[in-house]
C-alpha cells in the first residue's frame, strides 16, 4: 500500500505568506499586470506541480531552465536594455520578435510564456491551466493588449519548446538502465526502496552554457579500500561517528536541506511516500525571496531565474557525469559492510551514486550567480521549507547558505567529506563560468 502526501494546511499558507515577507504566491487573482507577484506566482506554481508529480531532480533542473529563458525572452521586449538569451545558450536561435504596430503588456506575454512551457513539461496540465485561468482572467487591460499579449506569450513558449525538443532528453528515456555491477566499490541501491539509479544518461543531454558535461571534471574521489588506517575507512568513519553525536542544530540542518522530492517511509508491512521540493527548487525559492528583498521588477526578476535555472541545470549535468563516471558507493553501503550493520543515516540516500554532492555543485554555483545579480553580502531569510513543516533560517550570503547546503549532506549521513569539499569547487567553477557569459 502506498500513499502520497502532499498537504498545505491554511496555517501552513498563513506563515509561508508571513516568512516570504508577506508575498502569498500563487495566490491569484487580483494581481497587476506589471507586478512582479504575477511572475513569482507562476514559477511557484510550476515548483507546485512539479512537486505533486514527483520529478527527480535533474529533470525538474530542466524544465525551470525552459520555462524560465521563456518567461524572460517574452518580458524582454518591454525593457530593450535587457539582452536576448539567443546566441548565449547553446542552440536557441532569435526569439521571435512582438509585431509591429501592436500593443502588448510584456508581463502578461511572460506569465503566459511561462505557464504555456510548464504545462508542456509537466504530467498534471490542467493544474497548470486551472492555474492560468484564475491569474489571467479579469487584467485590467484592453481586450486587444491582452489577446496580444497572451499570442505573444504562446509564440515565444512555442520557439523555447521546438528548441528543448533537440537536447536529446528523449533520446535518454530510450537508453539502457544503470547496472549497478558487483565490485565492492560500486553504487548499490540502498534502504528502504532500493529505487533503481536516477538518470544515469544525464550527462549526455545538451549543455546550456558550458561547453561539455566535462568541461569541468572535478577532483578524483578518494580511492576505494575496505582496509582500516585507509583514507577511505578514514572518510567513512568520520560520516559514521558524526552521525552518532548529532547535535540538534546539525538534525536542523539537514532536514531543512533534504529536499528529497520522494521519500519513502516503512511502517511495518506498510510504506508511503512524502513528497517535497527538489534541490534546485529550493536555490529557485532563494531567488523569489531574494527578488521581493531587492523589490526587482519583472524583468530583473526573470533574469534572476534565468540565470539561476541555467547554472543549476548545467550543473547537474556536470554533476550527473562524475556520478556515472566514478560510481562511488554511499555511505551507508559501506558502513553496514565494514563498521556496523546496525547504522542508519538520518536522512535516506539518495538512488544515484556518492560523488560529487549534487547539493554541494547546485547551491554553490546557485550561490555564486545570485552574488553577481544581488551582491557578495546580501542577507536573506529562507522560508522555503515553511510549507513542509519546518522553520525558516536567515543567511548572511548566499554562499553561507551553499555552504550550509552542503555540509548538510554529511550531517545527513549520505556523502563522505571530499565529496562536499570538491562538490563546491566544481559549482563554483561552473557559477564562475556561466555568469561570465550570460548577458
Amino acid at each position: 500500500m502506498m500513499k502520497l502526501a502532499y498537504v498545505k494546511s491554511p496555517l501552513t499558507i498563513f506563515l509561508l505568506s508571513f516568512f516570504a515577507g508577506g508575498v502569498l504566491y500563487g495566490q491569484g487573482p487580483g494581481f497587476r499586470a506589471g507586478d512582479p507577484r504575477l511572475i513569482h506566482g507562476c514559477i511557484k506554481e510550476v515548483t507546485d506541480v512539479m512537486v505533486r508529480d514527483i520529478f527527480s531532480p535533474p529533470v525538474a533542473s530542466r524544465i525551470y531552465a525552459y520555462v524560465t529563458i521563456a518567461g524572460y525572452e517574452a518580458a524582454r521586449p518591454g525593457e530593450p536594455s535587457y539582452p536576448s538569451l539567443a546566441g548565449k545558450l547553446h542552440g536557441l536561435d532569435a526569439v521571435p520578435a512582438p509585431a509591429a504596430g501592436k500593443q502588448y503588456n510584456f508581463s502578461v506575454a511572460a506569465a503566459e510564456a511561462i505557464l504555456t512551457v510548464g504545462r508542456a513539461m509537466v504530467i498534471s496540465e490542467s493544474a497548470v491551466q486551472a492555474y492560468e485561468a484564475k491569474v489571467l482572467a479579469g487584467m485590467d487591460m484592453s481586450t486587444d493588449v491582452y489577446s496580444n499579449s497572451i499570442a505573444y506569450g504562446k509564440e515565444v513558449a512555442a520557439h523555447i519548446l521546438a528548441w528543448a525538443s533537440k537536447d536529446r532528453y528523449k533520446e535518454t528515456r530510450a537508453m539502457a538502465k544503470y547496472d549497478p555491477g558487483y565490485e565492492d566499490w560500486q553504487w548499490k541501491p540502498t534502504p528502504p526502496a532500493y529505487m533503481k539509479a536516477v538518470e544515469p544518461h544525464w550527462s549526455e543531454m545538451r549543455t546550456f552554457v558550458i561547453d561539455s558535461a566535462r568541461q569541468f571534471i572535478p577532483h578524483p574521489p578518494t580511492p576505494f579500500s575496505p582496509e582500516k588506517g585507509s583514507p577511505f575507512y578514514a572518510d567513512a568513519m568520520e560520516v559514521y561517528e558524526a552521525g552518532l553525536k548529532l547535535t540538534e542544530e546539525q538534525r536542523v540542518i539537514a532536514n531543512f536541506w533534504d529536499c528529497n522530492p520522494f521519500k519513502m517511509n516503512v511502517n511495518g508491512h506498510l510504506m508511503f511516500a512524502t513528497k517535497k521540493i527538489s534541490p534546485g527548487g529550493h536555490w529557485i525559492n532563494i531567488t523569489a525571496v531574494a527578488c521581493e528583498k531587492a523589490k526587482a521588477d519583472v524583468v530583473k526578476s526573470l533574469q534572476a531565474y534565468a540565470w539561476t535555472s541555467v547554472v543549476i541545470a548545467d550543473a547537474f549535468i556536470s554533476c550527473w557525469d562524475e556520478k556515472y563516471r566514478s560510481k562511488a558507493i554511499r555511505p551507508e553501503t559501506y558502513i553496514n559492510q565494514y563498521i556496523s550493520q546496525d547504522w542508519m543515516p538520518l536522512l535516506q540516500t539518495p538512488p544515484f551514486p556518492e560523488y560529487t554532492s549534487g547539493h554541494s555543485v547546485v547551491s554553490a554555483c546557485a550561490a555564486v550567480v545570485l552574488g553577481k545579480l544581488f551582491g557578495d553580502k546580501f542577507a536573506f531569510t529562507d522560508s522555503t521549507e515553511v510549507e513542509f513543516g519546518l522553520p525558516p533560517r536567515s543567511f548572511a550570503t548566499f554562499r553561507a547558505a551553499a555552504e550550509e547546503a552542503a555540509i548538510s549532506r554529511f550531517y545527513g549521513g549520505i556523502h563522505f567529506k571530499p565529496a562536499i569539499k570538491f562538490g563546491l569547487d566544481e559549482g563554483d567553477k561552473i557559477g564562475e563560468f556561466v555568469a561570465r557569459r550570460m548577458p
